[in-house]
Protein backbone atom coordinates (compact mmCIF):
# COMPACT_ATOMS: atom_id res chain seq x y z
CA UNK A 1 0.00 0.00 0.00
CA UNK A 2 1.20 3.42 -1.36
CA UNK A 3 1.68 5.84 2.24
CA UNK A 4 0.26 8.97 2.92
CA UNK A 5 2.24 11.74 2.93
CA UNK A 6 2.02 13.84 5.93
CA UNK A 7 3.33 17.67 6.27
CA UNK A 8 3.34 19.19 9.69
CA UNK A 9 2.30 23.53 9.40
CA UNK A 10 3.34 24.85 12.32
CA UNK A 11 4.38 28.84 13.21
CA UNK A 12 3.94 30.96 15.97
CA UNK A 13 0.82 32.83 16.82
CA UNK A 14 -0.27 35.46 14.60
CA UNK A 15 2.52 34.31 11.90
CA UNK A 16 0.16 33.86 9.04
CA UNK A 17 -0.46 30.04 9.55
CA UNK A 18 -4.45 29.75 8.93
CA UNK A 19 -4.26 32.05 6.18
CA UNK A 20 -2.01 29.89 4.46
CA UNK A 21 -3.99 26.68 5.08
CA UNK A 22 -6.95 28.63 3.51
CA UNK A 23 -5.31 29.78 0.54
CA UNK A 24 -3.70 26.26 -0.07
CA UNK A 25 -7.11 24.29 0.25
CA UNK A 26 -8.68 26.83 -2.43
CA UNK A 27 -5.69 25.61 -5.06
CA UNK A 28 -7.11 23.08 -7.35
CA UNK A 29 -3.74 20.73 -6.72
CA UNK A 30 -4.83 20.00 -3.17
CA UNK A 31 -7.65 18.67 -3.94
CA UNK A 32 -8.18 15.17 -2.10
CA UNK A 33 -6.38 16.50 1.06
CA UNK A 34 -7.45 15.47 4.59
CA UNK A 35 -6.80 18.93 6.52
CA UNK A 36 -6.49 18.65 10.45
CA UNK A 37 -6.74 21.56 12.85
CA UNK A 38 -7.23 23.04 16.04
CA UNK A 39 -10.81 24.56 15.79
CA UNK A 40 -13.54 24.36 12.55
CA UNK A 41 -14.01 28.63 13.39
CA UNK A 42 -9.80 29.47 13.14
CA UNK A 43 -10.11 28.13 9.59
CA UNK A 44 -12.79 30.37 7.10
CA UNK A 45 -14.01 27.38 4.99
CA UNK A 46 -16.82 29.20 4.07
CA UNK A 47 -15.81 29.88 0.42
CA UNK A 48 -15.70 26.19 -0.53
CA UNK A 49 -19.20 24.02 -0.60
CA UNK A 50 -19.90 21.55 2.35
CA UNK A 51 -20.73 18.72 0.65
CA UNK A 52 -21.13 16.50 4.24
CA UNK A 53 -21.05 17.22 7.98
CA UNK A 54 -20.63 14.43 10.60
CA UNK A 55 -18.70 13.99 13.93
CA UNK A 56 -15.91 16.43 13.17
CA UNK A 57 -15.25 15.77 9.89
CA UNK A 58 -16.28 18.15 7.00
CA UNK A 59 -15.92 16.94 3.48
CA UNK A 60 -15.72 19.73 0.69
CA UNK A 61 -17.05 19.81 -2.13
CA UNK A 62 -13.60 19.69 -4.10
CA UNK A 63 -12.36 16.40 -2.00
CA UNK A 64 -10.44 17.96 0.77
CA UNK A 65 -11.53 17.29 4.10
CA UNK A 66 -11.00 18.57 7.16
CA UNK A 67 -11.62 17.58 10.54
CA UNK A 68 -10.70 18.96 13.94
CA UNK A 69 -8.15 17.29 16.72
CA UNK A 70 -10.51 15.32 19.39
CA UNK A 71 -8.77 14.84 21.91
CA UNK A 72 -5.16 13.41 21.08
CA UNK A 73 -3.69 13.61 17.78
CA UNK A 74 -2.86 10.64 17.62
CA UNK A 75 -6.15 9.18 18.01
CA UNK A 76 -7.52 11.76 15.34
CA UNK A 77 -4.91 10.58 12.27
CA UNK A 78 -5.86 6.65 13.32
CA UNK A 79 -9.35 7.71 13.05
CA UNK A 80 -9.18 9.24 10.33
CA UNK A 81 -7.12 6.48 7.88
CA UNK A 82 -9.70 4.37 9.61
CA UNK A 83 -13.02 6.58 8.02
CA UNK A 84 -10.03 6.37 4.36
CA UNK A 85 -10.18 2.01 4.53
CA UNK A 86 -13.79 1.74 5.34
CA UNK A 87 -14.54 4.34 2.48
CA UNK A 88 -16.62 6.51 5.23
CA UNK A 89 -14.49 9.27 3.62
CA UNK A 90 -13.13 10.20 0.29
CA UNK A 91 -9.79 8.57 -0.30
CA UNK A 92 -7.67 11.16 0.15
CA UNK A 93 -3.76 11.86 -0.98
CA UNK A 94 -2.26 13.65 1.89
CA UNK A 95 -2.44 15.12 4.74
CA UNK A 96 -1.77 18.64 6.38
CA UNK A 97 -1.93 18.67 10.04
CA UNK A 98 -1.83 22.21 11.45
CA UNK A 99 -0.59 23.38 14.80
CA UNK A 100 -1.62 25.94 17.46
CA UNK A 101 0.92 28.69 17.84
CA UNK A 102 2.95 27.77 20.83
CA UNK A 103 3.45 24.00 19.90
CA UNK A 104 6.22 22.34 19.64
CA UNK A 105 6.82 20.44 16.56
CA UNK A 106 8.50 17.46 18.29
CA UNK A 107 5.67 15.63 20.01
CA UNK A 108 3.75 15.47 16.70
CA UNK A 109 6.85 14.51 14.96
CA UNK A 110 7.00 11.93 17.39
CA UNK A 111 3.49 10.47 16.96
CA UNK A 112 4.06 10.18 13.08
CA UNK A 113 7.35 8.59 13.45
CA UNK A 114 6.64 5.90 15.88
CA UNK A 115 3.09 4.90 16.07
CA UNK A 116 2.62 1.43 14.90
CA UNK A 117 -0.23 1.54 12.78
CA UNK A 118 0.25 4.73 11.59
CA UNK A 119 3.63 3.61 10.32
CA UNK A 120 1.96 1.46 7.95
CA UNK A 121 -0.41 4.03 6.67
CA UNK A 122 1.34 7.26 6.29
CA UNK A 123 5.02 8.40 5.85
CA UNK A 124 6.26 11.54 7.19
CA UNK A 125 6.48 14.48 4.38
CA UNK A 126 7.76 17.49 6.23
CA UNK A 127 7.62 20.68 8.18
CA UNK A 128 6.29 24.00 7.17
CA UNK A 129 6.61 26.49 9.32
CA UNK A 130 5.47 30.17 8.83
CA UNK A 131 7.36 33.49 9.81
CA UNK A 132 5.82 36.80 10.12
CA UNK A 133 7.87 39.16 8.49
CA UNK A 134 7.43 42.28 10.80
CA UNK A 135 7.42 40.50 14.30
CA UNK A 136 9.48 37.36 13.14
CA UNK A 137 13.00 38.88 14.41
CA UNK A 138 11.39 40.11 18.29
CA UNK A 139 9.00 36.56 18.35
CA UNK A 140 12.72 34.62 17.88
CA UNK A 141 14.11 36.40 20.75
CA UNK A 142 11.75 36.01 22.78
CA UNK A 143 10.16 32.36 22.39
CA UNK A 144 11.81 29.26 22.54
CA UNK A 145 8.88 27.53 20.46
CA UNK A 146 9.30 29.95 17.84
CA UNK A 147 12.92 28.79 17.31
CA UNK A 148 12.58 25.28 17.41
CA UNK A 149 9.22 25.50 14.69
CA UNK A 150 12.09 27.23 12.44
CA UNK A 151 15.01 25.11 13.11
CA UNK A 152 13.12 21.73 12.40
CA UNK A 153 11.72 23.04 9.41
CA UNK A 154 11.81 22.28 5.76
CA UNK A 155 10.15 24.98 4.26
CA UNK A 156 10.06 28.63 5.72
CA UNK A 157 7.26 30.60 4.71
CA UNK A 158 7.56 34.32 4.58
CA UNK A 159 4.36 36.41 5.38
CA UNK A 160 3.41 39.85 5.41
CA UNK A 161 5.99 40.72 3.62
CA UNK A 162 3.86 43.51 2.33
CA UNK A 163 4.21 45.44 5.36
CA UNK A 164 7.73 46.19 6.04
CA UNK A 165 10.88 47.17 3.92
CA UNK A 166 12.48 44.52 1.57
CA UNK A 167 15.82 45.80 3.23
CA UNK A 168 14.35 44.98 6.82
CA UNK A 169 14.09 41.41 5.37
CA UNK A 170 17.27 41.02 3.67
CA UNK A 171 19.51 42.95 6.79
CA UNK A 172 17.83 40.96 9.51
CA UNK A 173 15.63 38.09 9.42
CA UNK A 174 16.52 36.37 6.79
CA UNK A 175 19.80 36.22 7.59
CA UNK A 176 19.01 35.20 10.86
CA UNK A 177 16.47 32.06 9.21
CA UNK A 178 19.18 30.66 7.20
CA UNK A 179 21.97 30.86 10.09
CA UNK A 180 19.01 28.91 12.16
CA UNK A 181 18.41 26.21 9.27
CA UNK A 182 20.92 26.18 6.53
CA UNK A 183 18.56 23.63 5.09
CA UNK A 184 15.37 24.82 4.84
CA UNK A 185 13.94 26.61 1.66
CA UNK A 186 12.60 29.98 2.46
CA UNK A 187 9.37 30.82 0.60
CA UNK A 188 8.19 34.20 0.06
CA UNK A 189 4.21 33.76 0.32
CA UNK A 190 3.37 36.80 -1.61
CA UNK A 191 4.94 36.04 -4.58
CA UNK A 192 3.35 35.68 -7.62
CA UNK A 193 4.38 32.77 -8.95
CA UNK A 194 3.90 31.12 -5.49
CA UNK A 195 2.67 27.66 -5.63
CA UNK A 196 2.34 25.09 -3.13
CA UNK A 197 4.12 22.47 -4.59
CA UNK A 198 7.09 24.46 -3.55
CA UNK A 199 5.97 23.19 0.28
CA UNK A 200 5.13 19.33 -0.38
CA UNK A 201 7.63 16.82 -1.17
CA UNK A 202 10.45 17.36 0.98
CA UNK A 203 11.22 13.85 1.71
CA UNK A 204 14.03 11.23 0.41
CA UNK A 205 11.54 10.46 -2.60
CA UNK A 206 11.62 13.00 -5.60
CA UNK A 207 8.71 12.23 -7.21
CA UNK A 208 9.85 13.82 -10.44
CA UNK A 209 12.05 11.74 -10.96
CA UNK A 210 10.66 8.46 -8.88
CA UNK A 211 13.96 7.76 -7.30
CA UNK A 212 15.56 8.93 -3.67
CA UNK A 213 17.48 12.50 -4.17
CA UNK A 214 19.86 12.37 -1.11
CA UNK A 215 21.37 15.32 -1.74
CA UNK A 216 18.13 17.32 -2.37
CA UNK A 217 16.50 15.62 1.42
CA UNK A 218 19.99 16.49 2.85
CA UNK A 219 21.03 19.90 1.69
CA UNK A 220 24.40 20.04 3.13
CA UNK A 221 25.26 23.61 3.61
CA UNK A 222 27.56 25.02 5.50
CA UNK A 223 26.33 26.85 8.70
CA UNK A 224 26.71 30.49 9.11
CA UNK A 225 29.11 32.53 11.24
CA UNK A 226 27.97 33.31 14.26
CA UNK A 227 28.86 36.40 13.43
CA UNK A 228 26.23 37.01 10.93
CA UNK A 229 23.17 37.34 13.65
CA UNK A 230 24.15 40.93 13.97
CA UNK A 231 22.87 40.54 17.61
CA UNK A 232 23.02 43.62 19.84
CA UNK A 233 25.60 44.10 22.54
CA UNK A 234 23.83 42.47 25.94
CA UNK A 235 20.93 41.14 24.27
CA UNK A 236 19.94 37.29 24.35
CA UNK A 237 18.91 35.34 21.46
CA UNK A 238 17.37 31.71 21.74
CA UNK A 239 18.88 30.85 18.00
CA UNK A 240 22.37 31.00 19.92
CA UNK A 241 21.86 27.88 20.96
CA UNK A 242 20.95 26.30 18.38
CA UNK A 243 23.67 24.32 15.88
CA UNK A 244 23.18 22.68 12.15
CA UNK A 245 26.30 20.32 11.16
CA UNK A 246 26.81 17.40 9.25
CA UNK A 247 29.27 14.07 9.79
CA UNK A 248 30.60 12.59 7.11
CA UNK A 249 32.69 9.29 6.25
CA UNK A 250 34.04 7.63 3.80
CA UNK A 251 34.31 4.35 4.99
CA UNK A 252 31.69 1.54 5.38
CA UNK A 253 30.14 1.44 9.27
CA UNK A 254 29.28 -1.82 10.89
CA UNK A 255 25.76 -1.78 11.93
CA UNK A 256 27.31 -2.61 15.27
CA UNK A 257 29.13 0.29 15.73
CA UNK A 258 26.09 2.87 14.42
CA UNK A 259 23.73 1.65 16.89
CA UNK A 260 26.09 1.51 19.85
CA UNK A 261 26.69 5.46 18.59
CA UNK A 262 22.97 6.07 18.14
CA UNK A 263 22.44 4.85 22.06
CA UNK A 264 25.26 6.84 23.20
CA UNK A 265 23.45 10.20 21.40
CA UNK A 266 20.37 9.41 22.26
CA UNK A 267 20.24 8.32 26.01
CA UNK A 268 22.26 10.85 26.73
CA UNK A 269 21.94 13.96 24.51
CA UNK A 270 18.34 12.99 22.85
CA UNK A 271 16.30 16.03 23.95
CA UNK A 272 19.10 17.93 22.34
CA UNK A 273 18.73 16.74 18.96
CA UNK A 274 15.59 18.36 17.76
CA UNK A 275 16.29 16.45 14.49
CA UNK A 276 18.77 14.33 12.58
CA UNK A 277 18.40 12.88 8.86
CA UNK A 278 21.38 11.01 6.82
CA UNK A 279 22.65 8.10 4.73
CA UNK A 280 24.63 5.30 6.14
CA UNK A 281 27.14 2.75 4.15
CA UNK A 282 26.72 -0.45 6.07
CA UNK A 283 29.82 -2.66 6.23
CA UNK A 284 27.73 -5.83 6.25
CA UNK A 285 25.74 -4.48 2.86
CA UNK A 286 27.51 -1.53 1.27
CA UNK A 287 25.32 -1.59 -1.72
CA UNK A 288 22.04 -0.93 0.22
CA UNK A 289 22.31 2.11 1.77
CA UNK A 290 20.15 2.73 5.41
CA UNK A 291 17.98 5.64 5.46
CA UNK A 292 18.31 7.42 9.08
CA UNK A 293 15.33 9.64 10.29
CA UNK A 294 15.63 10.85 13.80
CA UNK A 295 13.42 13.54 16.26
CA UNK A 296 15.15 13.99 19.93
CA UNK A 297 14.77 10.73 21.65
CA UNK A 298 12.70 9.06 18.44
CA UNK A 299 14.25 7.29 15.93
CA UNK A 300 12.70 6.28 12.77
CA UNK A 301 12.49 2.97 11.75
CA UNK A 302 15.27 2.63 9.62
CA UNK A 303 14.61 1.63 5.88
CA UNK A 304 16.92 0.63 2.96
CA UNK A 305 17.44 1.53 -0.26
CA UNK A 306 17.59 -0.78 -3.12
CA UNK A 307 21.04 0.88 -4.30
CA UNK A 308 22.79 4.37 -4.22
CA UNK A 309 21.16 7.07 -6.10
CA UNK A 310 24.36 8.52 -7.23
CA UNK A 311 28.07 8.30 -7.11
CA UNK A 312 28.63 9.58 -4.01
CA UNK A 313 28.63 6.49 -1.69
CA UNK A 314 30.10 8.73 1.38
CA UNK A 315 27.74 8.04 4.81
CA UNK A 316 26.33 11.59 5.58
CA UNK A 317 24.36 12.62 8.90
CA UNK A 318 23.06 16.26 8.89
CA UNK A 319 22.20 17.06 12.60
CA UNK A 320 20.45 20.01 13.85
CA UNK A 321 20.85 20.62 17.79
CA UNK A 322 19.87 22.68 20.77
CA UNK A 323 22.35 23.05 23.69
CA UNK A 324 24.58 20.58 21.94
CA UNK A 325 28.42 21.00 21.77
CA UNK A 326 29.05 20.12 18.02
CA UNK A 327 32.71 18.97 18.93
CA UNK A 328 31.47 16.57 21.33
CA UNK A 329 29.37 14.63 18.81
CA UNK A 330 32.12 14.81 16.01
CA UNK A 331 34.79 13.37 18.42
CA UNK A 332 32.37 10.93 19.42
CA UNK A 333 31.72 9.95 16.06
CA UNK A 334 35.19 9.80 15.03
CA UNK A 335 36.00 7.63 17.61
CA UNK A 336 33.41 5.04 17.25
CA UNK A 337 33.87 4.98 13.35
CA UNK A 338 37.97 4.61 13.73
CA UNK A 339 38.60 8.14 11.87
CA UNK A 340 42.64 8.62 13.10
CA UNK A 341 43.49 10.74 16.16
CA UNK A 342 45.66 11.27 18.79
CA UNK A 343 43.42 10.78 21.56
CA UNK A 344 40.73 8.33 20.08
CA UNK A 345 41.34 4.72 21.80
CA UNK A 346 41.67 1.38 20.17
CA UNK A 347 38.95 -0.48 19.04
CA UNK A 348 39.49 -3.39 21.76
CA UNK A 349 38.92 -0.49 24.98
CA UNK A 350 36.35 1.19 23.30
CA UNK A 351 34.10 -1.86 22.95
CA UNK A 352 35.25 -2.88 26.65
CA UNK A 353 33.93 0.73 27.91
CA UNK A 354 31.99 2.48 25.12
CA UNK A 355 31.96 5.78 27.72
CA UNK A 356 35.55 5.97 27.66
CA UNK A 357 36.45 8.24 25.27
CA UNK A 358 39.03 11.13 26.28
CA UNK A 359 37.44 14.07 26.50
CA UNK A 360 33.54 12.77 26.76
CA UNK A 361 31.17 12.79 29.64
CA UNK A 362 27.59 12.49 29.39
Amino acid sequence: MQLIPVSILTGFLGSGKTTLLNRLLKHPNLQDTAVIINEFGEVAIDHLLVEQAEDGIVELSDGCICCTIRGELIDTLVDLIERRRSGKTSAFRRIIVETTGLADPAPILHAIMAHPLLLQAVRLDGVITTVDAVNGCSTLDRHEEAVKQVAVADRVVLTKLDLVQAGEIGGSLRPRLEALNPGADIVDAQDPQFSPEWLFETGLYNPETHSADVDRWLKLKAPESPDKHHHHAGESHHDDRIRSFSLVHDRPIALTTLETFFDLLQSGQGERLLRMKGIVQLAEDPDRPMVIHAVQSVFHPAGRLPGWPGPDRRSRLVLITMDMDEDYVRRLFDAFVGKPSVDTPDRAALEDNPLAVPGLTF
